[in-house]
């Protein structure tokens, strides 16, 4: 079962993380928030690699002004994106990043920026929502689980029938 996740923003870790993704645009990463132009692009790409459910919350946090959507891009191609304030205020996610470019640190600095973004916008604390690398998050930014019961905020969320072949 998949757990939601508390980040400080304002914790030691988060701080740390600066120096870290320093280093993407060495490798010819920039990683920038999303232009509301782009968003077809961005739904097209994130429908391929990912899940209509994350086209339906990117397209939410696009809708934001300013887009609550970070983008990285190399040499002009789209390889990950990360939104917030999505299917709630002060939630992080969906993020995902190209499985050809996974391991790169993308992933990393895309998850700063968007956390970054986040507190200059007034949150002191952000909800990772229904967290698959757990161990990723409290490592990184020391995000810790939130106790609940199987209640969460995707409680209830229709989802297409299974279709058998």
């Amino acid at each position: 079962m998949k757990m939601d996740m508390l980040v400080n923003l304002y914790a030691r870790p988060l701080e740390g993380l600066a120096a870290r993704v320093a280093g993407l645009a060495a490798q010819g990463i920039t990683i920038r928030r999303a232009l509301p132009p782009e968003m077809h692009l961005l739904q097209d790409w994130v429908a391929t690699h990912f899940s209509a459910y994350w086209v339906s919350e990117l397209t939410v946090a696009m809708a934001h002004q300013p887009p609550g959507c970070w983008i990285a891009v190399e040499n002009g191609a789209l390889v990950g994106f990360a939104c917030h304030d999505a299917t709630a205020r002060g939630f992080f996610g969906p993020t995902g990043v190209s499985a050809d470019h996974r391991g790169k640190g993308i992933g990393l600095g895309l998850l700063y920026h968007t956390l970054m973004a986040m507190r200059a916008q007034g949150h002191a604390y952000a909800i990772i929502g229904s967290v698959g690398p757990a161990d990723f998050y409290a490592q990184t930014v020391g995000a810790m689980p939130i106790p609940a019961d199987d209640a969460g905020i995707y409680q209830g969320l229709l989802r297409r029938p299974e279709t058998t072949a």
